[in-house]
């Protein structure tokens, strides 16, 4: 889940009313997008709050929404804390994983919240985006134009949709964040482009990852990575650490940038969830005061990974073996 900037590139929610207005205008335009052959997706009907036991243990926020407040500097876990870090984001990456299996047309998003939700509490976790700060679901899905925070609903999805899928788990006191691109049905070229350039920026930025390096670098490789290939990077929407708390320090920046925030130490965790758009940065936050979508209606893609750096380089915790 992603940590969000306050920047001039968000535009909130007074803009939504003309921009709804202007994305209705016509049905044929659905179809006959210039960034390829995909739907244009509108906010829908979203179910009711899924329950968690009260045996599950749980963070702070689950029943006042209000997260605590996180450390001021980047922490240095020591060795038990990266032991249960490693535990959380294993058990993210294996959900993701066992969605391979379920996401295919006519499966509604909500239906998908409702398989993670179980997956997760019946494995003695607690779904991490449920009621943070209001949150009301236990997972986000965005598809297509949707560029983070979708909320699961009643859409069914669609051939040649691609959908982003972010899971994070509260385990053993500890979160665990990671997300996937899913191509749903038959997607065109344009679409399976634009999520293997996605995930190429992913892994050049893991890639330099190491004991003082400085934090803007990251932003630096996805931006020249992305641009390279004809595609943008949303600048609004960041990583950040992760471990106890849900967001935190570092702030991690995925356009280009030489911000003068620190550098990587051993025993630092935290996310690398880059956004790439096919047209221009700017996105608004509809009135659910969570999805946002991009202005132009291209299409976007998103891969996050949780990773730990290490004495000599990085490992990525949402990995599987």
């Amino acid at each position: 889940m992603t940590r969000s900037a306050n920047i001039n590139q968000m535009i909130t929610r007074p803009f939504f009313k003309k921009f709804i207005q202007d994305k209705l205008e016509g049905s044929a335009r659905k179809k006959a997008q210039k960034f390829g052959k995909y739907d244009i997706v509108e906010p829908r009907n979203v179910s009711d709050r899924r329950m968690v036991p009260s045996y599950i243990p749980k963070p702070e926020y689950a029943d006042t929404g209000i997260p605590k407040e996180s450390p001021e500097e980047p922490e240095i876990k020591d060795k038990y804390q990266i032991e249960c870090m490693a535990h959380s984001c294993k058990f993210a990456k294996r959900i993701l994983r066992e969605l391979r299996a379920v996401v295919k047309p006519g499966i509604t998003t909500d239906s998908l919240d409702e398989k993670v939700h179980e997956m997760i509490i019946n494995n003695g976790a607690y779904p991490s985006p449920l009621n943070y700060k209001g949150f009301p679901k236990s997972v986000c899905t965005s598809i297509n134009n949707v560029a983070c925070h979708g909320i699961p609903d009643d859409r069914p999805l669609q051939d040649g949709d691609i959908l982003n899928i972010d899971v994070t788990v509260y385990l053993n006191g500890y979160h665990g964040d990671c997300s996937e691109m899913y191509e749903v049905g038959k997607v065109d070229d344009e679409g399976k482009r634009l999520i293997d350039v996605t995930e190429i920026c992913l892994m050049k930025a893991i890639s330099i990852c190491k004991p003082n390096e400085r934090f803007c670098n990251i932003g630096n490789i996805v931006e020249k990575t992305a641009s390279e290939s004809g595609y943008t990077v949303l600048p609004a929407f960041g990583g950040h650490g992760i471990g106890s708390y849900f967001h935190g320090p570092p702030d991690i920046c995925h356009y280009a940038n030489y911000h003068e925030n620190g550098v990587m130490k051993a025993g630092m965790t935290f996310t690398i969830e880059p956004i790439l758009s096919q047209g221009k940065e700017e996105v608004a936050i509809l009135e659910d005061g969570w999805t946002a979508v991009t202005l132009d209606h291209a299409r976007t893609a998103q891969i996050e990974h949780t990773i730990l750096i290490t004495d000599s380089g990085c490992n990525i915790l949402t990995r599987l073996d």
